[in-house]
This record gives C-alpha cells, structure tokens and sequence, in this order.
C-alpha cells in the first residue's frame, strides 16, 4: 500500500467548514483504501490519511483533474499548502 499523511492549517475560523468540505467529497478514486481525518484538540490543524492499493493508484489520482478540482476547493480554506508526507505503508491493522 501507499498514501499520504497531511498537515492542513485553516484560516482563522475556517476548520470546520474545511473539514464539511473534505467530508463532503463523495468521490472513491480507483485503489482508494481509506480517507481519514483527524482534528488536533489543541489547534485547529487538522491532519488526513490518503490509503490506496499501491504507488501507481496513489499517482493516478494525484494528476486526475476531478482530485485536483477538489483539491483546490478545500486549499481556498486554508493559510498555505498543505505538508505532505508520501511513503509506502508498511503495516496496517484493522479491528
């Protein structure tokens, strides 16, 4: 598996419609595994995890032109970039 965890620093006041708007996507890419969010308690950072089946999937998606539309949707939102941090996924465990 490969993905990407994320740094996202919203505008003042704009985490929770950043987070309506991530939440809202409804796309499922090819080879998309899992999407997640996580909220800081301390800050309004909020940090995500891309999970797709390999390399090539996780690509493919990066340069389709709908992920990009979204992609710049939710950037609107946001002071700078985000920090991503791409890499093969070792190990995932499920309950």
């Amino acid at each position: 598996m490969y993905g990407s965890v994320f740094r996202m620093r919203p505008k003042s006041g704009m985490a929770q419609q950043l987070r309506d708007v991530m939440m809202s996507n409804d796309r499922r890419p090819k080879g998309m595994v899992a999407a997640y969010l996580l909220s800081e308690d301390a800050s309004e950072t909020v940090w995500g995890l891309a999970v797709f089946e390999d390399q090539q999937t996780y690509r493919d998606n990066a340069s389709d032109p709908e992920q990009d539309a979204q992609y710049r949707r939710f950037r609107e939102l946001l002071e700078a970039d985000p920090e991503w941090h791409d890499g093969s996924i070792d190990a995932l465990r499920t309950s």
